[in-house]
């Protein structure tokens, strides 16, 4: 399990008003990502994210975990395929990401 909060965007506000939500989790490098009953537009959209953020990528309506480098990276920046809206931030320890496969299962749920 991994704490985390929401920051104040109206994209953070539509995946608040849709917890909880399930999903099967993807992994992209050190990236989990898996789509969500959201549908929003790009909002501040960022090309670099930073260690532990989360963010909603509108092409995939995909809510997404980053944990480390992805295969978009360059040097020791954290890229997402495309932009993507920062919704928050994980808490504690990320570390226990790493040992996540692609297909398992993911519960996001206000605490």
């Amino acid at each position: 399990m991994v704490d985390a909060e929401l920051n104040d965007t109206q994209t953070a506000g539509a995946v608040w008003d849709a917890l909880p939500i399930q999903g099967n989790g993807s992994t992209w490098g050190e990236e989990i990502y898996f789509r969500i009953p959201v549908d929003a537009e790009l909002e501040n959209g960022q090309e670099v994210v930073d260690l532990g953020d989360l963010g909603y990528w509108p092409p995939g309506q995909a809510f997404c975990l980053f944990f480390g480098l992805t295969p978009a990276s360059r040097g020791d920046e954290i890229r997402p395929a495309s932009e993507v809206t920062v919704i928050g931030k994980m808490t504690g320890d990320i570390g226990v990401l790493k040992g996540v496969s692609s297909g398992s299962p993911v519960v996001i749920q206000a605490v």
